[in-house]
Order: structure tokens, then sequence, then C-alpha cells
């Protein structure tokens, strides 16, 4: 199972590619260590500002596209690490390894995977591979 962790954070912590202190960069920096070694870390990256971002809405069948910043959100994705794990309980317990700063908030959502939708749905092995 995959899952992804979501480090969200105020428009203006990322607006501003605040840097966390020294102690924490480090002991993230071992945590993505401590998960590559146990061979459950697939990907993790820190995003860019919003400003640099791009929006696209769909809204009476047009799309519109909309360049950020996007401060009208409360919360933006700072970044994120996606793990694949056995079960949503280790999901859990490695986002409880994770070392946020007071106040820090992680989200876990599992990632959709193949055999997760219908019959109908699923691609063959020959649609997977194009």
């Amino acid at each position: 199972m995959r899952f992804m962790m979501l480090l969200p954070a105020t428009p203006q912590a990322v607006e501003k590619c605040e840097i966390p202190a020294a102690e924490i960069v480090a002991a993230m920096r071992k945590f993505n260590e401590d998960m590559t070694k146990a061979g459950v870390l697939l990907a993790a990256e820190k995003l860019h500002a919003s400003s640099k971002g791009t929006r696209i809405r769909v809204s009476g069948g047009k799309r519109v596209v909309t360049d950020g910043p996007f401060t009208e959100s409360k919360e933006l994705i700072a970044g994120f690490w996606i793990i694949q794990v056995r079960s949503k309980e280790e999901a859990i317990e490695w986002a409880r390894r994770c070392p946020l700063p007071e106040n820090g908030l992680i989200e876990i959502r599992q990632v959709f995977e193949n055999a997760d939708f219908p019959p109908e749905l699923q691609k063959t092995s020959a649609e997977a591979r194009s």
C-alpha cells in the first residue's frame, strides 16, 4: 500500500519559503534516512511557493487558468513523502516519527492502486505498460 504524507503550512510560510530551524532540518534528514534504510520511502520533496504555481479550474464548461500565489487558501502543501508500507497503521507509525515543529501537522492519505477501482475500470496489464 502506498501512502502520501502531506505537510501543510500557512500561505505566509509557503510564500516566504521559510526554512525550519537547523535542528528540524537535521531531524527531517534523519527521518528520511531512516525511511530509506527501512525501504519504505519512494519520494520526499519540498514544494516551491504557490506564487510559482498555477491552478486550472473548470467553470461554465471552460478551463480557467490562474497563476499563484494562492493566498486565499488557509493551508497549502509545503512538502510531501510517498511511502510504501503494509498497512495504514504502519503509515501512521512512520508519520508519528516525523519531527514536526510545535503546532506542526502531517496528513496521511492512501494512494489509489489499480485494484481499488471496480473491475470494469481497472487497467489490464497491457494498458498499464503503455
